[in-house]
């Protein structure tokens, strides 16, 4: 059983230039394979993706949401849930 389904790969290759200068990865085994590699996170919420940050020690202090949002290791996936990157 995969790990991540076909919207988080798809989302991860839509937008890896986040992480990457280019692209790097072409396929959906080579997205799965980084995203196990590096302990990808998947979660529902915004509020999620915040205490993520905290527990993982990232100061989040005079941060919007909006910025949490717009940083590299977050992934918006559109359907609610986000994927967190530890690159």
């Amino acid at each position: 059983m995969h790990e991540f389904d076909e919207a988080v790969l798809q989302c991860f290759l839509d937008n890896q230039e986040q992480l990457f200068s280019k692209t790097v990865m072409n396929t959906y085994e080579e997205a799965e394979e980084f995203l196990l590699d590096s302990m990808a996170v998947i979660v529902n919420s915004v509020k999620e993706v915040w205490e993520f940050f905290e527990e993982e020690g990232i100061d989040t202090d005079g941060m919007t949401e909006d910025d949490i949002l717009e940083a590299a290791e977050v992934f918006v996936i559109g359907d609610g849930r986000y994927l967190i990157v530890e690159a």
